[in-house]
């Protein structure tokens, strides 16, 4: 039976009531048939043919009575436009999929792969998230168990190394993941402390238990040192059923953090927004990104704390900044500046949340025409 690793489920029956996809809604150069490949996602597919790739279940809707299942989309399989009503309506045509074979040598033996759906985005983008803690109140760690010492009196531990860790219970089995609390998540706006994140490390292995256990390193992620968390290991999350949508409430927030620390990003970047569950987000929900032209916003970041900044855009050193046209060279002797005019946000991308907390939530940046940066604004799209 087809199965899914990563099935981003966007069937229209979970969307809700959704308006009928018009003409205008298409995007320039739809096409009127795309042979689905190997390699594509939901979202990308859907951009060939919608202004905005996130409405792809509207689509389905229309049709929904000929298409049974249209979250099981497969290569080769033939989608088709029809255009011939005053709603557009999507068809699908399934083909059979070649059956996929493995060549081992020295003796060649022939094991068929059964073929994946298309997923609505890759899933190595957001699956090493759905499991790990990411979000920690302040005292969440008290009382977990963590390094006291290495071997050899290392100072730095990667995989391959031991270390011993007090705290760690039989009862929670010999696997364990390792966390260090991070910087506080600050509002910008309340200057609130949402929460702490927690960076994930590696996992550890418990070869020895006792008072004092032995564990071995199986994987590192970043370098861990004595005084690091280790909490039991929680069964690897499984992508499946978003739905892209938009919220079902209002939501003004900002992008207070960029994962790996950066202060700006692109598409298939994870960011954390100041929203979150009790704001109405869940996993799927949509929201277009914005940048404020009038101000420059950054962060420093001065361990334990977090300062934001939104400045308005300062003079330039130029005697002719704010006059334009050839004939501004004219004025390089006139001090008086040209009010400078307001200038409205520029909406410039979309993202879509994929874990939610109470406060604060993760997102996957999926379009986006500029750098993403700290302190960008997010709406309803």
């Amino acid at each position: 039976m087809r199965t899914s690793i990563i099935a981003l489920l966007l069937w229209c029956g979970a969307a809700g009531t959704a308006a009928a996809v018009t003409a205008d809604d298409l995007a320039p150069g739809a096409p009127d048939r795309y042979i689905v490949v190997p390699g594509d996602t939901l979202w990308g597919i859907s951009g060939r043919f919608l202004k905005s790739p996130w409405r792809w279940p509207e689509l389905w809707k229309n049709n929904e009575a000929q298409i049974k299942n249209p979250n099981l989309i497969y290569p080769g399989d033939i989608l088709i436009l029809d255009r011939s009503a005053q709603e557009i309506r999507l068809k699908l045509l399934k083909t059979e999929p070649a059956v996929e074979t493995v060549k081992l040598s020295p003796q060649i033996i022939a094991a068929p792969h059964e073929p994946k759906p298309v997923p609505t985005i890759p899933a190595e983008s957001i699956a090493p998230f759905l499991s790990q803690p990411l979000v920690v109140s302040q005292n969440e760690f008290d009382g977990a168990a963590r390094i006291v010492a290495t071997e050899e009196s290392r100072v730095v531990l990667g995989m391959g190394d031991t270390a011993y860790v007090q705290g760690i219970h039989q009862d929670n089995g010999n696997k364990w993941r390792i966390f260090r609390r991070g910087d506080p998540l600050v509002d910008p706006d309340s200057k609130e402390t949402l929460g702490y994140q927690a960076a994930y490390l590696g996992d550890a292995q418990v070869v020895k238990f006792g008072e004092v256990s032995t564990v071995e390193i199986v994987k590192s992620a970043q370098e861990i040192t004595t005084g690091d968390t280790l909490l039991p290991a929680a069964r690897d999350s499984v992508v499946e059923d978003y739905v892209p949508h938009a919220p079902a409430t209002a939501v003004a927030g900002r992008i207070i953090s960029i994962y790996n620390d950066l202060y700006e990003t692109g598409p298939l970047a994870i960011v954390v927004l100041n929203k979150g569950s009790r704001d109405g987000l869940d996993p799927g929900s949509v929201l277009a990104i914005f940048r404020d032209l009038n101000t420059q916003t950054y962060s420093v970041r001065e361990s334990p704390h977090i300062k934001y900044h939104n400045e308005p855009m300062g003079d330039r050193n130029s005697p002719i900044y704010g006059r334009v046209g050839p004939a501004g060279a004219e004025f390089k002797d006139n001090n008086k500046n040209i009010p400078a005019a307001k200038l409205p946000e520029e909406r410039y991308g979309l993202l879509m949340v994929f874990r939610t907390f109470d406060r604060v939530s993760y997102a996957l940046v999926m379009d986006a025409s500029r750098p993403v940066n700290v302190l960008d604004t997010v709406a309803n799209p």
